[in-house]
């Protein structure tokens, strides 16, 4: 891009809006916010290390983000954008390693199948004695009559 006003002004509109779209990993989404800095950058447009932080957590305005940009802010003097990007890594990270665990919780159960009690064994036990025996015949006796 050449260094014109008309430039400038459309990549720094693109970077103080820049949103998460929807259906876009979170790793693709810090690739494509890079560039908007290093862009700028380029073209001799000086932003502040908070400010690209601040816009960074911004794009992150969804529901799923809502809690981690809260934590992230919450008692801090000044934000870094390398904190911010290293935060947002570790978090899906986290988010990953607890989906992994959550899928082999349900396969181990699926495996393992409904596990019984002892009153199930008990009525388990008590109806297939039952189940072998004829009409009007004494389940402990087998003398018909009763």
């Amino acid at each position: 891009m050449t260094k014109n006003i008309e430039n400038r002004l459309h990549l720094k509109r693109r970077f103080y809006l820049f949103q998460l779209k929807k259906g876009i990993f979170i790793g693709e989404h810090m690739n494509n916010y890079t560039k908007l800095p290093t862009d700028l950058a380029n073209m001799n447009e000086v932003i502040k290390d908070e400010n690209k932080a601040l816009i960074l957590l911004n794009s992150l305005l969804n529901d799923d983000y809502e809690i981690f940009v809260l934590t992230l802010i919450n008692g801090k003097q000044s934000l870094s954008c390398n904190e911010v990007s290293v935060a947002l890594v570790n978090n899906k990270l986290r988010q990953k390693d607890k989906k992994s665990s959550n899928s082999t919780s349900t396969e181990v159960l699926t495996v393992r199948g409904r596990s019984f009690n002892q009153k199930d064994k008990s009525d388990l036990r008590r109806s297939k004695s039952r189940s072998g025996l004829k009409k009007n015949l004494c389940a402990f006796c087998k003398e018909e009559g009763y």
